[in-house]
């Protein structure tokens, strides 16, 4: 119990500190707190859970929303937006600003597990968050989510088009660009052509890397835009994208959906056995 009310103070006294930067921040949660040994934030999500509606995700069994990413989209904007307005402005060529943009984010994001960095094994952080720890520091930490996250934001404020996926324990971001030749793979959302995907977990990674698990495999995808936070239920199914293979046939493979929600429950249960062990 002490290590998570030690979390607890720690993430305060870090977002009080963010909150005097010299950008106007709009989307702090500079109050978080705890329930049933889960932590939500000003907006009433949990950060601990991905799942439920009120989770950053908003997983269901048959779909999801990433409410999170609206904490810094529209009139929650501040700093990721305004980076990728930035990055608007330095790079007048989309193919130019969107590498850019995913260079940024994956050399000034290192992977960290939610565990090391919060005590919780799920913990996710806002696009304006991150990006605020990497403007004062030079770098932030983060995992999966975290940079799938700030990187579909920098792009809405870049004016591309972007897009969350999730499937088989992982997520990454999505990003429309029409006649990429750079990619591994180019995903079709919903029958549309030219996304590509945006993968800045790995140190060397190039924009359009696909891992080789989600090639000539659907995922779950979610395009983003300025929505209400919380005020929306997810759709009662997801689009699904899909990168075709160079040949071949797919194996058959669970609708991505029971991966997902069975990744996270598993995660659920392991954070619940974690949070028993601190009352001992």
């Amino acid at each position: 119990m002490k290590k998570v009310k030690l979390s607890l103070i720690l993430i305060s006294l870090i977002l009080a500190g963010l909150a005097t930067t010299s950008y106007a921040w709009a989307t702090p949660s500079a109050n978080f707190n705890e329930l049933d040994s889960e932590v939500f934030d000003d907006w009433g999500i949990f950060r601990t859970r991905a799942f439920g509606e009120d989770g950053f995700y908003q997983l269901s069994e048959t779909s999801f929303r990433p409410v999170i990413a609206f904490e810094s989209l529209g009139e929650e904007a501040a700093l990721a937006y305004q980076l990728g307005e930035d990055f608007a402005a330095e790079y007048p060529d989309k193919v130019r600003r969107a590498e850019a943009i995913f260079g940024f984010v994956r050399d000034r994001v290192q992977y960290a597990p939610d565990i090391d960095q919060f005590g919780y094994e799920e913990f996710a952080l806002n696009a304006d968050e991150l990006a605020t720890a990497i403007n004062q520091d030079g770098v932030g930490y983060g995992d999966c989510e975290d940079s799938a996250v700030l990187l579909a934001v920098m792009y809405q404020g870049a004016g591309l088009r972007s897009a969350i996926a999730v499937g088989q324990g992982h997520t990454a971001a999505l990003v429309y660009l029409p006649g990429y030749d750079k990619a591994s793979a180019v995903f079709e959302m919903d029958g549309e052509p030219g996304w590509v995907w945006a993968e800045a977990t790995g140190s060397n990674n190039p924009l359009g890397w696909v891992p080789k698990e989600f090639i000539n495999a659907e995922v779950a995808v979610y395009e983003i835009g300025e929505e209400p936070v919380a005020s929306q239920e997810p759709p009662d199914t997801p689009s699904t994208a899909i990168a075709p293979g160079s040949g071949g046939t797919s194996i058959a493979q669970p609708p991505p959906f029971l991966i997902v929600m069975a990744f996270f429950l598993i995660i659920s249960l392991v954070r619940r056995r974690r949070r028993r062990s601190y009352y001992r």
